[in-house]
């Protein structure tokens, strides 16, 4: 019994442990038309962590919330320019 209840609270727990998401934008070069920015969602969506992203084709920029212990904001920006897209962090913020 004491097995079982330590079990359903490390379950029921383990979203109290989860890391605030964090935001960061990156800057983004070569987007130049429509199909640009769905690219480089697609290529965030790939990487494990990352929960929302935006992508703004006028201002060249990406805005990410992630997930700090499952992505950081250089393999982010990694994989945008392993999408074709050089990216670089502007900001890191919380």
């Amino acid at each position: 019994m004491v097995k079982a209840g330590l079990i359903s609270f490390l379950l029921l727990s383990g979203s109290a442990l989860a890391a605030e998401p964090r935001t960061v934008t990156l800057g983004v070069e070569h987007m130049t038309c429509a199909a640009c920015p769905i690219t480089v969602r697609t290529a965030l969506s790939h990487v494990a962590g990352v929960s929302a992203s935006t992508v703004d084709m006028k201002t060249h920029t990406a805005t990410i919330t992630f997930d700090p212990t499952r992505t950081t904001p250089e393999a982010l920006a990694v994989a945008v320019s392993n999408a074709g897209f050089p990216a670089r962090v502007l900001r890191n913020g919380n």
